[in-house]
């Protein structure tokens, strides 16, 4: 009546990082590669900040500052986990710039990386980005392409 609920309404999520896109199914963590966490794309970075992908409150900076989740004003939870098993270095690498609470816009500095220190201390830089609940995600852009963090678009979500 009202079409309230529109079925074409849909999110775009830009690159939090400049770098190389990378399929989930890559992934060495089965947590991502399997898709436990939910449905996304990773970037293998090649900077040292990261900002947000979308319009929205942080919901939870870890406390070790390895990952965020971002919630967009329609409910969708975006996930950033800087890495794969960098919750074990204890938050060394990492400095947080955004806390629990802030509204962020695309490009906002979330956290700034030590990318020298975490190449030695973690199996990979690889930084996934998923939709932690139940959103479709529609992919849009290519494994292997060149992104830059703010300003190309990497995922797609219909609400």
């Amino acid at each position: 009546m009202f079409n309230v609920f529109k079925s074409d309404d849909k999110i775009n999520l830009f690159a939090p990082m400049d770098g190389r896109i990378v399929k989930l199914e890559e992934l060495s963590d089965p947590a991502f590669s399997q898709k436990m966490l939910g449905d996304g794309i990773a970037i293998d970075p090649s900077n040292d900040v990261v900002v947000s992908p979308c319009e929205g409150e942080i919901v939870k900076m870890f406390d070790t500052n390895h990952a965020v989740g971002i919630e967009t004003e329609e409910g969708v939870e975006i996930l950033i986990h800087i890495g794969i098993d960098t919750v074990k270095l204890a938050g060394e690498g990492f400095t947080r710039i955004a806390e629990d609470g802030d509204k962020v816009n695309v490009g906002d500095e979330l956290i700034r990386i030590d990318r020298e220190f975490l190449k030695e201390n973690a199996p990979s830089l690889v930084t996934p980005i998923v939709i932690t609940n139940s959103f479709e995600v529609n992919q849009v852009i290519d494994s292997n392409k060149k992104v830059a963090s703010g300003k190309d678009k990497i995922l797609q979500i219909s609400l």
